[in-house]
């Protein structure tokens, strides 16, 4: 989804975030995330958001879980920037929300805040990558993830047409892939922490192929 803002590099973004902590949620740089948002400390946070730059901090919990409300549980120290571009009240007091991938981010500190959601210092630095566009997938490689993420939505029993799958941009694609496969909390954390779309790529393929491995034995139940 295109964003009518653009981010050269780290002097662009605040300095502090919200920051949303979501086990198993994987934003990347240049992809989407769908959210639904009910709680209320959530709501407000995006309320805030939408009133300043529109920005929010993905970032998994350090133990792979969420935790209880009202718990403040430790975070990991990598998480993801995304810029809400679209926004829409549900009719049952929830939002549905999109978030666009910015960057990557490193927690430097939280900020001691009395609001009902957690902010954090954060430093954009470490990823410049994230703000250049990504060099092009080879095509050998490409189509061994075409591949193995068409097998493992078939496994998976997702209606993905091939055709679809095969005419998506390569950051799109392992967006997506990533975002849909049966990875774990710390899988989609190594995903995440990557340096670039090419290491992202090849870890991106040795996961899907254990995944897919697993599930054609029925080594694990299918999540």
């Amino acid at each position: 989804m295109p964003m009518n803002r653009t981010y050269s590099g780290p002097s662009d973004l605040p300095t502090t975030l919200p920051i949303f902590p979501l086990a198993g949620a994987l934003l990347l740089p240049g992809g989407q995330l769908p959210l639904n948002i009910f709680e209320p400390r959530y709501m407000e946070m995006f309320d805030d958001a939408m009133r300043g730059e529109r920005i929010i901090g993905m970032i998994q919990p350090a133990e792979g879980a969420d935790a209880p409300a009202g718990e403040r549980q430790p975070l990991r120290a990598i998480g993801a920037a995304g810029r809400i571009t679209q926004l829409s009240e549900t009719g049952d007091g929830r939002y549905f929300v999109i978030l666009s991938g910015v960057a990557r981010f490193r927690i430097l500190s939280e900020v001691d805040s009395q609001k009902p959601y957690r902010e954090a210092w954060v430093d954009f630095s470490p990823f410049p990558e994230d703000f250049v566009p990504s060099a092009a997938v080879p095509t050998k490689q490409r189509t061994e993830l075409n591949n193995v993420a068409f097998f493992l939505a078939q496994a998976l029993r997702l209606e993905i047409a091939r055709n679809d799958v095969e005419a998506m941009p390569d950051a799109d694609m392992i967006s997506v892939f990533a975002m849909i496969g049966p990875f774990d909390p710390a899988e989609k954390q190594a995903i995440l922490e990557a340096p670039g779309l090419l290491a992202r790529a090849d870890l991106l393929l040795a996961l899907g192929e254990v995944a897919l491995s697993r599930a054609l034995k029925g080594a694990k139940p299918l999540q």
